[in-house]
């Protein structure tokens, strides 16, 4: 049954995105839970190797230097990722819309890619990567994201498809709204507007991405690869109309 902490002592995990809060969570958790955990950032105290990612030599240089440090690798989580650009499509840069694909999406492919080596034939082994809604959804403003986020889902099914032969699971999760400093940081009246659209009406709480990531790395996932967990507290509900043409008491 899932938390197993006997099947986490010891397994080597490499955690992207270390140092942001997902990543400190996840830090937390799963190192909590016995296992060996490498982070990769682009810097602070949570990074035991530090990279920017979305370069092809340092994402592979970063892996390589992960994997030596653990002896090798188990679980894989790509938690990294960057929100640089808020804009209309009709605004966004070529530059800008570049550098958010190649920071949430092409990030994710180099390190996958440099992991595979390390993770075919390994028992167990599985790689969790993090969407967004927006990636599900689209998101106003966030054209480069939202298109970054949803290659990343299709990303998870075409290695999920291609890796299953070589023992490897590949899942990801899609957040919605969840206690981040960027999040803490929205304007009172978005956020007002977002929970308004969700049932369950709050802000998810960190561990609420940590523990379904460490639940599809588990044995208890064992036969689950190519999906993504959405984790957005029910917005994604068609709640209008579920409620339409109801007595409002009955609402």
């Amino acid at each position: 049954m899932f938390p197993d902490t006997q099947e986490w002592s010891g397994l080597k995990i490499v955690i992207t995105g270390s140092c942001g809060g997902l990543g400190t969570a996840l830090r937390e958790l799963l190192g909590g839970l016995g296992a060996q955990v490498v982070g990769i950032d682009v810097e602070g105290s949570g990074a035991h190797v530090e990279a920017d990612l979305s370069d092809e030599i340092q994402a592979k240089r970063a892996v390589e230097d992960a994997a030596a440090t653990l002896g090798g690798i188990d679980r894989l989580i790509g938690a990294a990722g960057v929100v640089d650009t808020i804009h209309r499509a009709e605004r966004f840069s070529a530059d800008a819309f570049r550098g958010d694909i190649e920071g949430n999406l092409m990030s994710q492919f180099f390190v996958a890619q440099a992991a595979y080596p390390h993770l075919k034939g390994t028992a167990g082994a599985a790689i969790a990567m993090v969407s967004s809604v927006a990636g599900l959804d689209g998101g106003l403003g966030q054209a480069a994201y939202a298109t970054a986020k949803a290659g990343i889902v299709g990303l998870i099914r075409t290695l999920a498809a291609e890796w299953a032969a070589d023992g490897i699971r590949v899942n990801g999760v899609a957040p919605h709204l969840f206690a981040t400093p960027k999040v803490a940081a929205l304007p009172a009246e978005t956020t007002e507007r977002l929970l308004s659209a969700m049932p369950m009406k709050r802000v998810g709480e960190l561990r609420e991405v940590a523990e379904p990531i460490a639940f599809l790395l588990s044995g208890s996932a064992s036969y689950i690869t190519g999906q993504v967990l959405r984790l957005d507290g029910g917005s994604g509900l068609a709640t209008e109309g579920l409620y339409r043409g109801r007595p409002r008491t009955e609402q």
